[in-house]
């Protein structure tokens, strides 16, 4: 997860119903164009369009990963020909969007952590969707503090030392499976009960972060690997000896159905696509650090850093031919 995730869930009825209008209007989105290149065989694409070459790949508001892989397939994709929009979305309407197949103008989605995170989204539409397979196997969810706070080392410490932390563990946005966990499995777990889990967005606990490490004031916060954070400011998962965070996650990409039919190029490529810790942290730094306002500035940053980037996006690209 990383410094942009906005989640919070979409019920059924009316919700629903909202979340699948702001999904198929995600054609208002900015576009870019790259160059000519040859196009999947399908007659339909981006959700149903008209154009094979279009595809609408939907970023969750405040996962960091999320933007910046999304960013690298936008940059891939272009480089073949086709036309990405890569609208931002809170990430329940992005799954109830992905859900509803040709009808939607959402194709591809590539922040899906199962098997616990997300798996009351999942327990909804995975027959519904399919399932592009894992790209990143090593990520976590974390409660983590400050490493100055040398005698805070697991999630049992925190118990009866709320006074320190304004009784307040700073978390994300309500609706992200990471915030469900923490409150529903492990404050249960180990007792927090005299902790509130204060819930906003990514940035606000970030900045949060950043002023109290600057302080050297305690901070407690919901986080999760990979994310850049743990580069940036002086701070320490918390061990979970009863387990309660879940253990590694596995982030798969998904597409509407009908997808791989209609784009069979790019749905190889995205199977055959996996990323390691070192390779996301690096573009993430550009992406999300060093270009924060312009993501596409920031992945041509990094394919230009080093040739093993080039080789990488080469091969990303190679694959959709």
């Amino acid at each position: 997860m990383r410094t942009t995730r906005t989640s919070k869930a979409v019920a059924t009825g009316v919700a629903a119903l909202v979340a699948t209008a702001l999904i198929a209007g995600c054609g208002s989105s900015k576009t870019a164009t790259g160059g000519s290149g040859g196009a999947d065989t399908g007659a339909s694409g981006g959700g149903g369009g008209s154009s094979s070459k279009e595809i609408t790949i939907p970023i969750a508001s405040g996962w960091d990963e999320d933007v910046a892989v999304s960013h690298l397939w936008k940059y891939a994709l272009e480089k073949e020909g086709y036309t990405v929009k890569v609208p931002s979305l809170d990430i329940g309407v992005i799954f109830n969007g992905i859900s509803q197949g040709s009808g939607s103008n959402a194709d591809l989605f590539f922040d899906t952590w199962l098997p616990k995170t997300h798996a009351p989204y999942w327990k909804k539409i995975k027959n519904k969707v399919e399932d592009l397979d894992v790209w990143y196997d090593q990520a976590t969810l974390n409660i983590a503090v400050p490493t100055y706070m040398k005698d805070i080392n697991s999630i049992a410490d925190l118990k009866g030392k709320a006074d320190e932390f304004d009784g307040k563990i700073t978390g994300i946005d309500p609706g992200a499976g990471l915030t469900r966990v923490t409150k529903e499995d492990a404050m249960k777990q180990y007792g927090l009960d005299d902790y509130t889990l204060q819930t906003s967005s990514t940035a606000a606990m970030l900045a949060a972060l950043q002023k109290a490490t600057d302080d050297k004031e305690p901070i407690v916060v919901t986080l999760w690997h990979p994310h850049w954070a743990y580069s940036a400011f002086p701070i320490k998962d918390l061990k979970d000896p009863k387990g309660a965070m879940g253990g590694a996650e596995k982030v798969h990409a998904i597409a509407r159905e009908g997808f791989s039919k209609d784009h069979p190029k790019v749905t190889k490529a995205v199977k055959a696509f996996k990323m390691d810790d070192k390779t996301l942290a690096g573009l993430e730094l550009q992406v999300i650090q060093k270009h924060k306002d312009d993501p596409a500035a920031g992945v041509e940053a990094w394919v230009k850093q080093d040739s093993a980037n080039k080789a990488f996006v080469d091969k990303m690209i190679a694959n959709l031919k």
